[in-house]
């Protein structure tokens, strides 16, 4: 949600919000779920903060704006247009809010009163950064011709329609099994383009839940290397607050808005139509928001049976939204797991709480420090969303940016690529407003590293990580291929031009759909693509957008 609301509307309403409980606990779990993406009541966000909103603006004017603001903002109201032009992403509509949904969000939003802006802290950081990269990205002169696939099951009646995530192709002797996650709780077979439910979570977990959505529910999955003889396989999903202790919790001043959980599962038959596995929780995480969660777990599959490293786990975790809610120090430290990439050793048993393993080769490990969490691989990222290894071994990690930059990362263990004090290669001044961001300083703190591509929000506005290339199609071999989560643009930079220390041109390919030029944004005919990659068998890409769950094949690259 993005309330673009103007002082010329402003009118005293107090007498329209309501002050019972269970009414702002109402406003509080749908603000979640359709606003808190975009906005909180301390600093702007991908939309504006809304401390004090209800005291510029009407509850009539804010109840049209909430059920379309896009039909708003086109009315002309100047103050609205404005506030579009700077936030550049329009809010999608509500209709299916009642008018009790309405006073509830607004007697919840009315709760949260404006108070003394954060202290900007500034001095000596110099002027903010306006446009951070003014070359803009250009077309590469290559258009992707993509066939339609097939279609995930919907997971719901409105927009996005399905929640589908993450792919995987698990080999075995009689045949390759391709997988598919939908974020509401199904984990599917796809065999011949017919999505089959392998495991539903909401039936395993009590307490699962998937919503507000911003990457809650079944997360991620990941298959054990020796699944097909030892048949472990190890999940994360989000559970409601207080469903059980915490194993990485923080001060009771903090709300809890839900739990992360990370689980090894043992199937009784790896090559069963239908899972039937026992549970085991390994980690329970404190969330203080529904963002920036668990995206991705995986295991290196570059590595074989005796190889260092073999069967070690890695596991994002997003900074849960601390960075800007005013809890920095809940992510980005040597005593808090929030924003960094952990592996762990699932078969071992030395973690804090007995349940895991922390391998002698990470870069904490050893540090003697009772405090210092040894399972953290590196740190400094704020929403991690994908992992993926390139054929000459590079890790390569995509971040989701703030207000300004996305990012693209080279992950290497002990490293701290910044956030919240960085966004991308910039300063963000997070002890303050984190609505700008500063050129570096001259003496920069060599403690952190950089992204080897990114692009700013005049581009796209959430990256969405893809793989570097490794099928059939000659023009797309070698090209790290990935694209914008909102604007549904798809972009590559070259995997040999990756390097630490160094940034990466980035280009955008065309797109054909059939034999259609189009864009993801028109073809789901929705401002927000949510656009996802994931790969088949053979390597091959297929793109998607969770909007309609309609899967699109790369068949091939074509020059213009």
């Amino acid at each position: 949600m993005c309330l673009l609301a103007g002082n010329s509307f402003a009118q005293k309403s107090a007498a329209t919000y309501s002050a019972n409980k269970q009414v702002i606990e109402k406003g509080d779990a749908l603000f979640q779920k359709n606003c808190a993406e975009c906005h909180n009541f301390r600093q702007r966000g991908i939309g504006p903060d809304l401390a004090g909103v209800t005291a510029d603006a009407s509850y009539t004017y804010l109840s049209k704006f909430i059920i379309n603001s896009q039909q708003v903002i086109k009315s002309g109201n100047k103050r609205a247009v404005a506030l579009f032009a700077e936030y550049k992403v329009p809010m999608p509509a509500h209709p299916q809010l009642t008018p009790g949904d309405l006073k509830a969000l607004l007697s919840f939003i009315n709760t949260h009163k404006k108070v003394a802006e954060v202290a900007d802290n500034t001095a000596g950081l110099g002027e903010p950064v306006t446009d951070p990269f003014p070359t803009k990205i250009a077309k590469a002169g290559l258009t992707l011709k993509l066939e339609e696939w097939a279609t995930a099951p919907a997971t719901s009646t409105k927009n996005p329609l399905t929640r589908i995530n993450q792919t995987f192709i698990l080999k075995t002797d009689q045949g390759n099994r391709m997988f598919m996650l939908d974020l509401r709780g199904k984990l599917y077979e796809i065999k011949n383009k017919q999505f089959n439910v392998v495991m539903d979570m909401a039936k395993l977990k009590q307490n699962f839940i998937n919503e507000p959505g911003l990457g809650t529910g079944w997360g991620a999955f990941a298959f054990h290397p020796d699944f097909l003889k030892n048949g472990l396989m190890y999940t994360t999903h989000t559970e409601k607050k207080g469903s059980a202790p915490a194993d990485f919790a923080y001060a009771d001043s903090i709300p809890v808005a839900l739990q992360w959980v990370v689980t090894e599962w043992k199937v009784k038959d790896p090559t069963a139509a239908v899972f039937e596995a026992t549970p085991r929780e390994l980690i329970r995480m404190n969330n203080p928001s529904a963002m920036h969660g668990m995206q991705q777990i995986i295991f290196d599959p570059m590595l074989k049976p005796g190889m260092p490293g073999y069967g070690l786990l890695y596991l994002d975790f997003g900074d849960g939204g601390s960075g800007e809610l005013g809890y920095p120090w809940l992510c980005n430290g040597s005593t808090n797991p929030r924003g960094s990439i952990l592996r762990i050793d699932p078969m071992g048993r030395n973690s804090r709480n007995g349940k895991y393993g922390i391998p002698a080769s990470n870069p904490w490990a050893k540090t003697g420090d009772s405090k210092i969490l040894g399972e953290v691989y590196a740190r400094g990222f704020r929403n991690p969303n994908k992992i993926t290894w390139a054929p000459d071994g590079k890790i390569l990690v995509s971040d989701i940016g703030f207000s300004n930059v996305e990012e693209i990362n080279i992950l290497k263990p002990g490293l701290n690529y910044g956030w919240p004090a960085r966004e991308g290669t910039y300063l963000l001044n997070f002890n303050g407003k984190k609505s700008g961001i500063y050129h570096l300083p001259a003496h920069d703190d060599p403690k952190y590293t950089y992204p080897v591509a990114e692009y700013d929000h005049d581009e796209g506005n959430s990256i969405s990580g893809g793989f570097v290339y490794t099928g059939d199609i000659p023009l797309l071999k070698g090209k790290y291929v990935f694209g914008d989560i909102v604007k549904g643009r798809v972009f590559y930079v070259e995997n040999a031009d990756l390097k630490l220390g160094k940034q990466s041109v980035i280009k955008e390919f065309d797109l054909q759909f059939g034999d259609q030029k189009s864009t993801f944004c028109d073809m789901v005919k929705n401002k927000k693509a949510d656009l996802r990659f994931g790969l088949g068998e053979d390597n091959v890409l297929y793109i998607w957008a969770k909007t309609n769950g309609k899967m699109w094949l790369v068949k091939d690259c074509v020059a213009n």
